[in-house]
């Protein structure tokens, strides 16, 4: 039997201290009754003995500590799942927000789930193609992974996610078998709108489902945001059997509601002023990915993070960088110079790029063209220093090409817009068409028969 407490005695903020309460859990949710009849919902956030720190998901506006009820409900969270939930848009509470129907659930999922047993754990190795150059012939994304994008604040990551969101699939016969759950976490109305719209102009709203938290919604909204999404992915993949893609944006909107809870809490900080368990907390959601031993289905996941003032030694990526298998780091030079998608190729890494790529998944030629192109565009960009320093003309004809090479690079491979798909055929097929810029003594990481097989024809 759900107990009834009118035994408020504080409210400070979103925090509410209820007193004299029994067999209250840690997260439990609870509801709170106005003498109106209004009914907020809040979240157990400490327990003390007899006494519950309780965190409203709404306003604490208009509550009357002698005549408002508290009860609690006995679970935490939970999300009701269901395949229904494709093509669906949500708010960060898991109601539906697209003038839909309620979801008929077919479960309840608790939202705060496990981070998967590295014992359960299968190997990630199967290829995912986003549609985008850098990302799929230099930066492979493996089915499994967990690969973050970094960017910076006024860089189009919005943009980027959107596109991946699209265009990623799998190859091959698991291709009907894809899903997507996009995230989005403590964006403006304007954001909001564009993902909904962009989503529903291409037709990928069809298998993707929308999770939308706004700015102005409560910080402890947004702390629950990204673990309904996870939920949705788990039920998606682990229940069903899908192929399941979380992008998530902006993780770092995420840390700083985790920041504002715990600063209400009087909390002692750690670094900047983020709790001490942020590692582990980010830790717990992108542990949540993965694939299992056993199950058909998969999580891939993109977390899309803005780096305060462009640091990467900031808590936010710099944890995140120890957690994920990796990074995607966007560029604000290579934005200024109109490159579309900015991405830097040279201090972004896929730690299991080499295990989605090659005869079978991609092409043969594929790990041979990749060590090649980050070579010569690491040299092209080594002679477009000297140039700028020395001149034209202390520059060799071979270090005048790399240099050529590696704007061509730069505006053909990278820079592809937001509207092109490309197939990871026609990634490699790009590739060495502008290897070919290079004479094919120069090509020293790539075996001489795939040179015979794949040198363009129309190559000077």
């Amino acid at each position: 039997m759900i107990k009834e407490y009118r035994t408020i005695s504080e409210v400070s903020g979103p925090l509410m201290l209820v007193k004299n309460v029994d067999g209250v859990t840690y997260d439990e949710l609870g509801e709170i009754e106005l003498p109106s009849g209004e009914v907020r919902l809040c979240k157990v956030l400490e327990v003390d003995g007899s006494d519950v720190l309780v965190q409203l998901f709404d306003s604490s506006t208009g509550i009357n500590l002698s005549r408002s009820k508290v009860r609690f409900l006995g679970h935490p969270l939970q999300l009701g799942v269901s395949e229904d939930m494709l093509g669906r848009v949500f708010d960060g509470m898991g109601n539906p927000i697209d003038g839909g129907p309620e979801i008929l659930a077919d479960a309840y999922m608790d939202i705060n789930g496990l981070p998967m047993n590295p014992a359960a754990r299968n190997y990630p190795s199967e290829f995912i193609q986003t549609g985008v150059s850098a990302i799929d012939g230099l930066n492979t994304l493996v089915r499994g992974q967990k690969l973050p994008i970094f960017s910076g604040s006024g860089l189009p990551h919005a943009a980027l996610a959107a596109q991946i969101a699209r265009q990623a699939k799998v190859l091959g016969d698991q291709a009907g078998n894809f899903a997507v759950v996009f995230a989005a976490i403590g964006i403006t109305f304007e954001e909001s709108e564009y993902f909904v719209s962009e989503f529903r102009r291409t037709g990928a709203i069809d298998r993707t489902v929308l999770f939308s938290n706004l700015a102005n919604d409560p910080a402890v909204e947004r702390i629950s945001t990204p673990r309904m999404a996870l939920t949705a992915a788990e039920y998606l993949a682990f229940e069903k059997g899908m192929h399941v893609l979380v992008i998530m944006t902006d993780i770092t909107n995420y840390a700083e509601a985790l920041r504002e809870v715990s600063a209400a809490k009087k909390e002692v900080p750690g670094r900047r002023g983020y709790p001490g368990y942020l590692y582990t907390d980010l830790a717990t959601m992108y542990e949540r990915a993965g694939r299992r031993i056993g199950c058909e289905g998969s999580i891939t996941m993109i977390p899309i993070l803005t780096m305060p003032e462009d640091d990467k030694t900031h808590p936010i990526p710099d944890l995140t960088g120890y957690i994920t298998e990796g990074q995607i780091i966007l560029s604000r030079d290579l934005h200024r110079k109109g490159i579309n998608p900015p991405i830097d190729v040279l201090p972004s890494l896929s730690r299991l790029k080499d295990k989605g790529i090659g005869e079978g998944k991609t092409r043969e030629d594929h790990a041979n063209t990749m060590n090649q192109l980050f070579a010569a565009y690491s040299a092209g960009k080594e002679a477009a220093e000297l140039m700028t320093i020395l001149g034209e003309a202390a520059l060799s004809e071979t270090d005048k090409l790399y240099a050529k090479f590696a704007t061509e690079f730069e505006n053909q491979y990278v820079s592809q817009g937001n509207d092109v798909n490309r197939s990871i055929e026609d990634t490699l097929n790009l590739g060495w068409r502008l290897l070919s810029i290079l004479p094919k003594s120069e090509l020293k990481r790539i075996n001489t028969k795939y040179i015979e097989k794949y040198w363009p024809e129309d190559a000077k």
